[in-house]
């Protein structure tokens, strides 16, 4: 997997670019929106991890231009800031998630690695013993009957279950499905995760909670 680095402070690209190499990924870098462009066009990357505050060109509009001519690559943005316009601005453009500097670079990987198994993972449906989602009808069976859940039901439990035995943060859940984040108030998150095991019955510990991170799908057959 190739990873492109747009950043134009070159200690932070060498932090990823040394976590990455310990992973045996391969990257690319860029200081500038202007060169993360052009990479984009001339080379193959599988998710691009784009600073927001860069000269000449902000991460945004990079990727406004990328987006233009690759609509499917996915993105990271690194941001000092925490402004809801920021992230609101960035999911309309089609941002996959954001990483607030400082940052650890542990957890920039198990995103990384989250991101690109959901947008690689082509599978129609899915079944964990009686329990199957139809992701073509929008669809979810308990033993061969139709279960009803609310949009936001269904979309948590769906990502969920493409990153089957991840653990997921609650913050990443709120961004990744609510489209921003709540100012830190995890009662959204637990609510419906509440909700979501009522509704799944017996099948309802498939859903763990990792204790003061978040929660993960865990199934290992």
């Amino acid at each position: 997997m190739k990873v492109l680095i747009v950043d134009d402070e070159e200690l932070i690209r060498n932090v990823i670019k040394e976590y990455l190499v310990l992973n045996d990924y391969e990257y690319g870098e860029a200081e500038t929106g202007k060169q993360a462009i052009e990479k984009v066009k001339n080379e193959n990357y599988d998710i691009v991890i784009m600073d927001i505050m860069m000269p000449e060109m902000d991460g945004f509009k990079a990727v406004k231009k990328i987006r233009e001519f690759n609509k499917e690559i996915p993105f990271i943005m690194l941001t000092a800031r925490s402004e809801e316009y920021d992230k609101l601005m960035g999911f309309d453009l089609g941002i996959d998630d954001y990483v607030t500097k400082p940052f650890s670079p542990k957890e920039l990987l198990a995103r990384i690695k989250a991101i690109v198994k959901r947008t690689n993972n082509k599978e129609e449906n899915y079944n964990f013993d009686g329990l199957k989602i139809d992701k073509i009808a929008h669809e979810v069976y308990i033993d061969s009957n139709v279960i009803n859940l609310t949009p936001k039901e269904y979309e948590l439990l769906l990502y969920l279950v493409e990153n089957k035995n991840i653990v997921l943060t609650r913050e990443q859940l709120l961004s990744s499905i609510w489209g921003y984040d709540f100012y830190g108030d995890d009662r959204t998150i637990d609510t419906h995760v509440k909700t979501l095991r009522s509704r799944l019955g017996k099948y309802r510990d498939f859903i763990k909670t990792v204790r003061k991170v978040g929660y993960k799908f865990e199934y290992k057959k």
